[in-house]
């Protein structure tokens, strides 16, 4: 590697440097270095290639010019997507309408999903491919009839409106249903997804439910039909118009064409609208999943209907129980009543026969004691009803118990004496209390 040597002189000094005497240097100049230095990047790259090949800077620019433009063209030409149909090669572009736009342009496997700089991107290789210029200076003799196919497939895909209109009848976009056959065999949902998919494209609404698979959960599944069942399509038919002629003299004729147009529009929305009825109807008539989730409601619905008979039945069992408990409840306290009244009864009997026997004593005790006279008198009528009477007033003036505890003490003994004592104790008892006054009794009470 040669050695490059630099020769470069020290900067002079200002004035005045070399005449202050306060100056004094405080460094020195380091040693001098030897490096290896070697020559990179592109400049020097294009000097190697021109010194290599002996040329002159405008030979050299003009060289590599033409090898680029060479490497671009070859490029472009093994990028295009598909090989081209010799058919198609031959169309007559005044036939545009007929044409595959998408297939012309090397397209047909992107279609309605070609971007405008794939679109681009592709005319630049076919007009690369079959400009009239170059297929002159290559000395073929075809015309050019399929480079203005290029053109006019071109011109309408780049234009929004014009696009729409041909992918609104672009068949070869659509995507054919299966048969029920072929969705029975366990690819449902890798038959139908696709289907779905290719429709989606003329949804207003964006992005388009997808069909999901067998794991989908209920409200997933039927947000997706309910999508399909209420389908917003932008899809028009203006491309199949028949041409309007274009003659200001024959305003007949033009209007003619015009409402013809327009019914044959409308009439081909009405029928693809029945077609994407028909469609979304076969596939869920084929979708398993319907079948379970309406198993699993109607399994739902029965145990809830069991659930309802078992609350109904323990309901009215709970009902009867507590009927029969009421029954039993009343009928105990009804017949506790009738026993509570018998007894009473039988008490009130008891106590009135307890009554009139006592009553019979004090009446007796009375008779037995001579009308309360001494031993030897005979009692007159008039004494006897006078004690009798005094008896009844005393009798009347005590209560039940009293009558018991007197005629108790009147029916242990049979002397007169005593059972005069034990008359004028009870009184005395009755006058005492106040239930008995002075004189309102004619014997005892004297």
């Amino acid at each position: 590697m040669a050695a490059v040597h630099f020769s470069l002189p020290l900067p002079v000094l200002p004035q005045g440097w070399a005449g202050e005497k306060d100056f004094k240097s405080i460094g020195q100049l380091s040693s001098a270095t030897q490096r290896n230095i070697e020559p990179v990047g592109p400049h020097f790259l294009a000097h190697a290639r021109r010194k290599r090949h002996q040329r002159t800077f405008s030979e050299d620019d003009r060289i590599q010019a033409q090898e680029s433009v060479k490497k671009v063209e070859d490029d472009d030409v093994g990028e295009i997507s598909e090989p081209e149909d010799p058919l198609m090669l031959q169309r007559d572009a005044k036939d545009w309408k007929g044409q595959d736009h998408y297939a012309v342009l090397g397209l047909s496997k992107h279609r309605y999903k070609a971007t405008e700089t794939q679109i681009k991107r592709a005319h630049r290789k076919k007009v690369l491919r079959h400009h009239p210029d170059k297929k002159a200076a290559a000395g073929s003799s075809e015309d050019d009839s399929f480079f203005k196919c290029i053109q006019k497939a071109t011109e309408i895909l780049l234009d929004p409106v014009k696009r729409r209109q041909f992918d609104s009848v672009d068949e070869a976009a659509d995507v054919e249903p299966p048969s029920k056959k072929q969705a029975q065999k366990g690819n449902f949902f890798k038959l139908w997804n696709p289907v779905f998919v290719a429709e989606g494209r003329f949804s207003k609404t964006q992005p388009v439910p997808r069909l999901g698979d067998d794991k989908s959960k209920k409200e997933e599944v039927e947000e997706f039909y309910n999508f399909w069942y209420n389908f917003d399509s932008w899809r028009s038919f203006e491309y199949q118009d028949e041409d309007v002629p274009d003659d200001n003299e024959n305003r007949d004729q033009k209007r003619h064409v015009e409402r013809k147009n327009n019914n044959a529009r409308k009439k081909k929305k009405t029928e693809d609208t029945t077609r994407l009825r028909q469609l979304v109807d076969d596939c869920l008539a084929g979708d398993e999943r319907i079948k379970r989730f309406k198993k699993e409601e109607r399994a739902g619905k029965d145990k809830k209907r069991l659930e309802r008979e078992a609350a109904e039945k323990k309901e009215k069992e709970d009902a009867q129980k507590a009927a029969e408990e009421k029954e039993r409840l009343r009928k105990e306290t009804e017949e506790a009543s009738k026993a509570e009244k018998a007894e009473g009864k039988k008490a009130k009997e008891a106590a009135k026969n307890a009554m009139k026997k006592n009553k019979r004593v004090l009446k007796s005790s009375v008779k037995d004691a001579n009308y309360l006279l001494p031993a030897g008198q005979e009692a007159g009528a008039r004494r006897v009803d006078q004690v009798l009477n005094d008896v009844e007033a005393v009798m009347a003036k005590i209560d039940a118990e009293e009558m018991a505890s007197l005629a108790g003490k009147l029916g242990g003994t049979k002397l007169a004496e005593e059972v005069g004592k034990v008359w004028s104790e009870e009184v005395k008892r009755l006058v005492e209390a106040g239930k008995v006054n002075d004189g309102e009794l004619k014997v005892m009470g004297t």
